[in-house]
């Protein structure tokens, strides 16, 4: 039985440029779609819906099927459901076997999971549904402006779903659902005769209304990816995800304060913990390497003193970052990198794991797919490397918080 979800994921997009691509907790919207449907136990095959060239490289390196939508349907007017239609007609014509169901799941819904997706597959494929939504609770007032009364009058309000006059209580109206637009499903037959996602019996699929944001102007991008950290299930790397870590030096391994003595000699504080978690990292196989911006002895030292390899005085560092990986025979998607300002966001938009430490600038923070407790040069690699070695960590380490060190260029 074959029950195909399609993410529509064009490429325009007037209220957030390059919308479908945009990261939150690291992860581009397009790639977290395609990773709660295939998630969903019922969804056999998942297909993305593009014009864009950039939106099908991603969709492919999360594990969907790339449909290449037309002109005629990917403009402002088209409609999802002719993208969803034109995506099963493609499917099926591929494959030889019609679908029993398809699922129409949102992209700029970033915080639809796999329940969500399993819930509305289930409703008509097991239940008997003809077509399913998800929904949430809802317990607000609506209001609506009416027009006026009388010509050249203005326009009062009226409620939408009470009386002005009557408010009852919450617990004495009836509950109101809000469709929250992450994911439909539909009969396949059903659907083509409608051509359109609600006919028949449409069944709610309730989810949670913490949940429910649809992005659609950078305000909701940003709202999205402060409550990723909060929301996301599981946000911290392990092990089996990451082949190399690549380390930001100032602010991610310093505090980002630099002494100058009389002399002009600069110095910065190390955490010895930090040392620590490298070589444990660098003994459990892990390829390391630190990048830099600053062209600084002090950075060098450092990296002799771990004995790892460093790249400094890097204008360019996402170039210098692929360049490295291809070289390490690393692919990006599985290497961890770490920083703490601006220019490590080109870094963060290739690398698989980026990861903020605490201290970083809010940017940072808001395109990290996960955020250290502990502070740049306060133990925050340290913290990394638990996350990827767990126990194996903490093994014959010794009791106490280690000191700092302290680094002279």
């Amino acid at each position: 039985m074959t029950v195909l979800a399609v993410i529509p994921a064009r490429g325009g997009s007037k209220g957030v440029p390059a919308k479908n691509l945009a990261p939150v907790a690291g992860v581009p919207l397009v790639a977290r779609a395609v990773r709660a449907c295939l998630d969903a136990p019922l969804v056999t095959h998942v297909a993305v819906s593009t014009d864009d060239p950039a939106i099908a490289a991603a969709a492919r390196a999360a594990g969907a099927e790339v449909v290449h939508r037309p002109a005629a349907i990917a403009g402002d007017t088209a409609t999802s459901e002719s993208a969803v239609l034109h995506a099963l007609d493609a499917h099926e014509a591929l494959s030889g076997t019609p679908a029993r169901a398809v699922l129409l799941v949102q992209c700029t819904s970033p915080f639809v999971t796999a329940e969500d997706v399993q819930g509305v597959a289930r409703a008509v494929v097991e239940e008997g549904a003809d077509s399913a939504v998800t929904v949430a609770p809802f317990h607000g007032f609506l209001w609506r402006e009416e027009p006026p009364a009388a010509p050249g009058g203005r326009p009062g309000p009226g409620g939408v779903n009470h009386d002005p006059a009557h408010r009852p209580r919450r617990q004495d109206r009836p509950q109101d659902l809000l469709e929250t637009g992450a994911a439909y499903a539909m009969d396949a037959e059903g659907f083509r005769a409608a051509g359109h996602r609600f006919f028949g019996h449409t069944a709610l699929v309730r989810t949670d209304p913490a949940r429910v944001l649809e992005v659609d102007d950078p305000h909701e991008l940003a709202r999205a990816r402060a409550l990723a950290p909060l929301l996301d299930d599981s946000p911290l790397p392990t092990r089996a995800e990451v082949d190399a870590v690549v380390l930001d030096f100032d602010g991610t391994q310093t505090d980002d304060r630099v002494l100058v003595d009389a002399d002009g000699r600069e110095f910065v504080a190390v955490h010895r913990g930090d040392g620590l978690g490298v070589a444990r990292m660098r003994a459990a196989g892990l390829r390391l390497l630190i990048l830099s911006t600053e062209q600084n002895p002090v950075v060098a030292a450092r990296a002799r003193k771990l004995g790892i390899p460093v790249l400094h005085g890097i204008d360019r560092k996402d170039a210098a970052l692929k360049q490295w990986a291809e070289e390490q025979g690393v692919a990006l998607d599985r290497v961890l990198y770490a920083g703490n300002d601006v220019n490590d966001l080109p870094c963060f938009a290739v690398a698989g794991w980026p990861v903020a430490v605490a201290s970083a600038h809010g940017a940072v923070r808001a395109a990290a797919r996960a955020v250290t407790a502990a502070p740049g040069g306060e133990g925050a690699v340290r913290e990394i490397a638990g996350w990827l070695l767990g126990p194996e960590l903490d093994t014959d380490t010794g009791a106490g918080r280690p000191a700092p060190e302290h680094t002279a260029s």
